[in-house]
């Protein structure tokens, strides 16, 4: 058959634009929503009410590791893919069900939560919000799949720009909703009514249509012999490596690693984790060692048959198997470009520390990154939905990777402009949009990347693995600004960039200049070198898009 035979009808602008309001894409905004709601609720808000019990700010730093689970959530993703809720999975089909299951369970642990006192009930305060977030990452991979499976490839753009507006219209609700809840009627009843309103997600999968029938992919171990107590130790055995690897790798994604020191034994470990410049060689470490734990705990023993190692061996390689089979000869190439992706973004986590030294006022940047920043955001992820409708998920990856690299240089200019509030709003603005159609293009691609019986397991470690090296680089940049601050102060690399800020207002980069010891010019000529850095990142994107497109084409074509 060839390509233009596959190549589906192309819609118009119109029919693009009715699907938004279709069942599904009304259903992805409530589901958006109730994932959003209790995220922000665990990871952000609980820290308010937190501080204002009296706890200390270490106390509350170690609640963040409440969503810890989100960094690792691939690694129960088969036992989803795999695994039937029982009564419910007839009622609702496998993919509902599950959602039910995991919304109970936010819902019932926000209130929990809103029945306790921090200051004398914190151990079990912690333990519901650990509940919380595993809840909460376990249902984005449940919604995830949900969302492949009932929906074509050409409807994923559409299909994310609604999970994408419910997740923001949540975090405007979890940022300003509790707060004022709490100032008149106190913490507790302020998050009984929050996990009241999670509770709109129990509607909108009760609305949500029926996938496709799931298809289970079986791993026979009848034929197996091996005493039940040795298959019991076995299982114990594995699931505590796997505990422990899980404990590594997402220590070393999150950047803490408190959980992991106490369990080694000492504080070092955690101080040397976030230590500046080598903390990261540390961070990249536990990643590694991770990875390798974790397939250690589900190889099989060698020359002999245990019902875990089979089952554990099946579970967690044939997705990966079967995706290396699939895009045989491109697998690789395309792994690479989803690691490197959005790097050119999430690295820039400096931001608010380059407007400050720039002068711009606390309200400046609130109004414009906070409001206006928002709605460039909502307006990014819908044009990336109707690009990726429009044009095909191909043209839209690589629509999507330039975007990136010229809003960073966008950046650039605004250090050249000094203070200039309309430059600001600019730059916001387009970065905002470019993240919202590059981040809409990439999970709608992704999505096309997994196939039936493995798309939990398949998307959850795509998910994974694109952010893991934009949040291991990103943790340098704030050394890569000074070091190149320094080299311009000192005639060094970056000197060159000194002679485009001779005319910079008092108020920008003199402060921060000071402190670091350079001449504001310098400072300036360190974010530049910054700025053009990652946007050279996101040309590495480019190019690799640009490669995975025409291989990949070439595979379809050869089908």
């Amino acid at each position: 058959m060839s390509e233009e035979a596959k190549a589906p009808e192309k819609k118009s602008l119109l029919q693009t634009l009715a699907f938004f309001g279709e069942r599904r894409s009304l259903v992805m905004l409530g589901l958006g929503f109730a994932s959003g709601l209790p995220f922000m609720l665990i990871f952000d808000t609980l820290s308010l009410w937190l501080r204002d019990a009296g706890l200390s700010l270490a106390v509350i730093g170690f609640f963040s590791l409440a969503t810890l689970s989100f960094s690792f959530k691939f690694l129960w993703a088969p036992l989803i893919d795999r695994t039937t809720v029982p009564v419910l999975h007839k009622l609702l089909g496998h993919r509902r069900a599950w959602m039910l299951v995991f919304q109970t369970v936010m819902v019932l642990g926000l209130w929990a939560i809103s029945t306790m006192n921090p200051l004398n009930q914190l151990g079990f305060l912690a333990a519901a919000a650990v509940t919380v977030g595993f809840a909460t990452a376990s249902h984005d991979i449940v919604i995830d799949a949900w969302r492949i499976e009932v929906a074509d490839k050409e409807e994923q753009g559409p299909m994310v720009v609604a999970y994408q507006w419910g997740y923001r219209v949540a975090m405007i609700v979890a940022g300003a909703g509790p707060l004022l809840l709490a100032e008149r009627f106190g913490w507790n009843l302020s998050y009984a009514v929050m996990g009241l309103v999670v509770g709109l997600g129990v509607l909108a999968t009760l609305c949500a249509p029926r996938e496709a029938e799931h298809t289970i992919r079986p791993i026979p171990t009848d034929d197996v012999k091996q005493p039940k107590a040795l298959e019991v130790t076995e299982w114990l055995l594995r699931l505590a490596i796997l505990l422990l690897g899980a404990l590594a790798l997402g220590s070393g994604l999150s950047g803490d690693a408190t959980l992991l020191s106490k369990l080694v034994g000492g504080e070092a470990l955690a101080e040397a984790w976030t230590a500046k410049p080598n903390g990261i060689w540390l961070q990249l470490v536990g990643v590694i060692t991770g990875l390798a734990i974790v397939v250690v705990a589900a190889w099989p023993i060698p020359k002999v048959r245990t019902k875990p190692g089979v089952y554990m061996s099946k579970a967690f390689g044939e997705p990966l198997g079967e995706f290396l089979t699939r895009f045989h000869g491109v697998a690789g190439l395309i792994l690479a470009a989803i690691c490197v992706y959005r790097v050119s973004d999430f690295v820039l986590n400096i931001m608010n520390p380059f407007y400050r030294d720039m002068g711009f006022t606390l309200t400046e940047i609130a109004e414009i990154r906070k409001v206006f920043g928002i709605i460039a955001s909502m307006a990014g992820v819908f044009l990336g939905g109707v690009i990726v409708a429009r044009l095909g998920l191909i043209k839209a990856l690589v629509i999507g990777a330039f975007a990136q690299p010229i809003s960073n240089l966008m950046f650039a200019l605004l250090a050249m402009s000094g203070h200039n509030t309309g430059m600001l709003f600019a730059s916001i603005c387009l970065d905002n949009i470019a993240g919202g159609i590059a981040g809409t293009a990439l999970i709608a691609y992704m999505s096309s990347l997994t196939s039936a019986g493995f798309t939990a397991t398949q998307y959850a470690l795509f998910s994974s693995l694109y952010a893991l090296p934009g949040k291991l680089i990103a943790s340098q940049s704030g050394r890569i600004v000074e070091a190149s601050a320094k080299a311009a102060e000192a005639g060094g690399f970056t000197a060159p960039l000194k002679g485009l800020f001779t005319r910079l207002p008092p108020e920008s980069f003199t402060a921060a200049g000071a402190k670091l010891g350079v001449s504001a010019p310098a400072l300036a000529a360190g974010y530049t070198a910054f700025f053009l850095y990652t946007a050279l990142i996101g040309v590495v994107a480019i190019v690799l898009s640009f490669m995975v497109a025409a291989r990949q084409g070439k595979t379809l074509a050869a089908s």
